[in-house]
């Protein structure tokens, strides 16, 4: 495993394993499966309803707890420094641990501002380790990043071949703040598995168009929570570890990048409203 640097000093598992959108009576066994395969990292958030069940398998899977880096993430709902507050709580008590590795602001919207209060206070008390955001555009990051006690470690954003998030990367490179990818294999959109420029650099080391796609974003230092219900398919994209891109497949990936989501847009005023009415 590689591991990135966050800016407090802690490590993080360049690769890990996500869990959006998968039933939470099948993700205790995928997260066994997952940890078996050899990912340390594990994502999850209050809105997916499935962080019981990844703690049932962090606590069955025989890895010293110390070994694993756990994230999860406070909804719209629990805007707000008392909810979001409370919110975390529940979060510790459903995961069954003593501490949560990374906590996120899941999307920009309500009183964030008073959640990632609630983030700094319980990263000072010491059972929150890393705190950071996700879904963050390159404006609202500078702005709370200017004005934050604790600045974020982590954004975690759509990042994929097709929407490599160049401009927003070098405003978080700027501010120290690491760049996530969910959605790597942008969740098949775009005939992503059969792209003909993946799979011919892919032919060149004997590897799948994912496991190109996944090690064009690790070699970028994106950090990368790729997500399968496959035991073969968790074990398939681990294996990125034993090859290297050269300038010239890394060109011809980088050239893929159509610089827009294939899913939504904070700048469409509908989905904002939709999103920020999960905060009332």
């Amino acid at each position: 495993m590689e591991y990135v640097t966050l800016n407090n000093n802690i490590k993080m598992p360049v690769l890990g394993y996500g869990v959006y959108q998968i039933d939470p009576a099948e993700t205790q066994r995928c997260v066994l499966d997952a940890i078996a395969s050899g990912y340390r990292l594990i994502d999850t958030a209050q809105v997916y309803g499935n962080e019981e069940a990844v703690g049932n398998a962090i606590n069955m899977c025989g890895v010293p707890r110390e070994k694993l880096f756990l994230t999860t993430k406070i909804w719209i709902s629990n805007a707000g420094y008392e909810k979001a507050r409370q919110a975390m709580e529940e979060s510790l008590s459903r995961l069954q641990t003593g501490y949560i590795d990374l906590m996120l602001i899941h999307q920009p919207f309500g009183d964030y501002y008073g959640a990632y209060r609630a983030m700094e206070e319980a990263y000072n008390e010491g059972w929150i380790r890393a705190i950071g955001v996700s879904n963050f555009y390159p404006d609202r990051l500078v702005d709370l990043c200017q004005f934050a006690e604790i600045p974020p470690a982590v954004n975690q954003v759509e990042t994929h071949v097709f929407h490599q998030q160049k401009a927003a990367k070098s405003y978080m490179d700027k501010y120290h703040v690491q760049q996530e990818a969910w959605a790597p294999f942008a969740e098949g959109k775009k005939d992503f598995f059969s792209n003909p420029v993946l799979l011919e650099i892919g032919g060149k080391y004997r590897k799948s168009a994912a496991q190109v796609a996944l090690r064009y974003l690790i070699q970028n230092g994106i950090v990368v929570i790729p997500k399968s219900v496959h035991r073969e398919r968790m074990e398939e994209n681990f294996r990125v570890f034993d090859f290297q891109l050269d300038e010239a497949d890394m060109a011809k990936i980088s050239a893929l990048d159509e610089e827009k989501s294939v899913f939504f847009s904070h700048y469409d005023p509908a989905l904002v409203e939709r999103l920020a009415s999960a905060a009332r």
